[in-house]
């Protein structure tokens, strides 16, 4: 992580696989990170499928990677060197983005512009995914 590399997926999906299976995600869940590629994804949908859940949507925030650097950067924390994030961001591209088509595909992306203040685009993608499930 410190290189701005993704945790193994092995690893991730037992983290996620364990953690819907508490009692407290019977009633619904929200998963921010995951899943982070195409076969993270099918991963979810085999431990979903187990338990007769499907997703309603996936959230995707829209930003410039220009805006990403430099919000990121600004927060102080060790890994969030312009050079780490920068990595990550290739990571995201190479990794991450087909997950967008993947979703799309299924009919459950939904995607806002997560630009301005917080509030803002928590009220936005409350109204999106709120138009999306009704």
């Amino acid at each position: 992580m410190d290189k701005g590399e993704l945790v193994p997926d092995s690893l991730t999906n037992e983290m996620v696989k364990d953690r819907l299976a508490k009692s407290d995600a019977k009633s619904g869940f929200l998963l921010d990170g995951f899943p982070r590629n195409v076969s993270q994804a099918e991963v979810l949908d085999a431990i979903l499928a187990e338990s007769g859940v499907s997703l309603d949507a996936a959230l995707e925030l829209s930003l410039d990677n220009e805006e990403i650097v430099k919000r990121l950067s600004i927060r102080g924390r060790d890994d969030d060197k312009e050079e780490i994030i920068r990595r990550r961001l290739e990571v995201y591209s190479e990794q991450t983005a087909p997950i967008i088509s993947f979703y799309r595909d299924a009919n459950l992306l939904v995607t806002i512009a997560a630009t301005g203040e917080i509030s803002d685009i928590t009220s936005a993608a409350i109204a999106a995914l709120s138009k999306k499930l009704s």
